[in-house]
């Protein structure tokens, strides 16, 4: 296992870096709420065939790997882009692993796919990741893994968005509702692995975009305690701010390398890709959000207001891992799978 980015790794890595710093200043990610979504921002993105570089190149896509598109999502969540990067790029990977070349087409050409994280109930899902602005929806309903693809030419956001946390454009589906074309993709156990696969995926790019949160907030704290002075001396000179400072740090680069771990075994398809994809998503949960705490707590009472960035992160760090559901559901199926024979 070589962990090491290469040079066109590294290359990727910087381009992006610079492409999100420059088209997702804080002051798009203001401008973007409460609904989250900057539709020139994915217009951009589509036009660098961003959320398919891991797609087949038979298929239109960019035919990279998973650490790739992990690079990508940890620079587009350091820098709080406002669009639904991890959500579209798992959909678009699982619409090319059930073969669906029509629907992926279009993806390529701009329609924004995402994948609905729990199944159905009574005919409803719930808080959709991008289901207000999705054009293509993947749900596992009872045995069928089945797209409901938009029709109609509406502006975004197609459906409401309740106020949220993390200003994410989710959104409730009903699945009976007109307005979406039904297009079956797989059936049974087929349906269920594949949906398990794609659900795998997304877990590994939320702890990257989580990694990419982190990191920045780190930043945003490091810069603020060099600059800000109580009683005479810069507040990074107390103790008590160098060691939560150290600990999270230190957390942080246990943190990446896991993230990165994760990532080169789903792309080696190695048998603990899930377990590992599972650890990180947990792992970075966690530190993303004591992270944005630590930060905002140095900041004092100023770290509460809009006014401050670090407050964009903190609502993130926190919110964005819920889409999934309550972590400590992930805890019990990430132990059911490393320990099936336990009581």
């Amino acid at each position: 296992m070589d962990l090491e980015l290469s040079e066109e790794q590294a290359l990727l890595q910087e381009s992006f870096a610079d492409f999100f710093a420059k088209e997702s200043p804080p002051e798009r990610v203001r401008a973007a709420e409460p609904l989250g979504f900057d539709q020139a921002l994915w217009d951009r993105l589509v036009a660098m065939g961003a959320t398919t570089i891991a797609v087949p190149e038979d298929l239109g896509g960019g035919g990279s790997g998973t650490l790739d598109l992990a690079l990508v999502a940890h620079e587009a969540g350091r820098h709080l882009a406002s669009v639904p990067f991890v959500d579209a790029a798992a959909a678009a990977d699982l619409l090319a692993a059930c073969g669906a070349a029509d629907l992926v087409a279009a993806v390529v050409a701009g329609a924004l796919p995402t994948l609905a994280l729990r199944a159905p109930r009574q005919g409803r899902c719930r808080l959709v990741p991008a289901g207000a602005v999705a054009d293509i929806v993947i749900v596992l309903d009872g045995p069928d893994l089945v797209a409901l693809r938009r029709s109609g030419g509406s502006a975004r956001p197609y459906l409401p968005s309740p106020p949220n946390l993390a200003s994410s454009p989710v959104a409730d589906l009903d699945l009976g509702a007109g307005g979406y074309e039904r297009i079956p993709l797989a059936s049974g156990d087929e349906a269920r692995r594949l949906h398990e696969q794609a659900l795998t995926e997304w877990k590994l790019l939320m702890a990257a975009a989580l990694d990419g949160v982190r990191r920045a907030a780190l930043d945003i704290a490091v810069d603020y305690v060099k600059a800000r002075k109580a009683f005479g001396v810069q507040i990074g000179w107390f103790q008590a701010i160098q060691h939560r400072l150290a600990d999270v740090a230190v957390a942080g680069d246990g943190a990446h390398l896991l993230v990165c771990e994760a990532a080169w075994a789903l792309e080696a398809g190695e048998p603990n890709a899930a377990e590992l994809a599972s650890m990180a998503y947990l792992f970075l949960t966690d530190l993303a959000f004591w992270t944005c705490r630590e930060s905002l707590q140095f900041h004092g009472g100023y770290g509460y207001t809009l006014e401050y960035d670090i407050q964009l992160y903190f609502r993130r760090a926190k919110a964005w891992p819920l889409a999934l559901g309550d972590p400590r559901r992930e805890y019990q199926r990430l132990a059911a799978r490393l320990f099936p024979d336990a009581p």
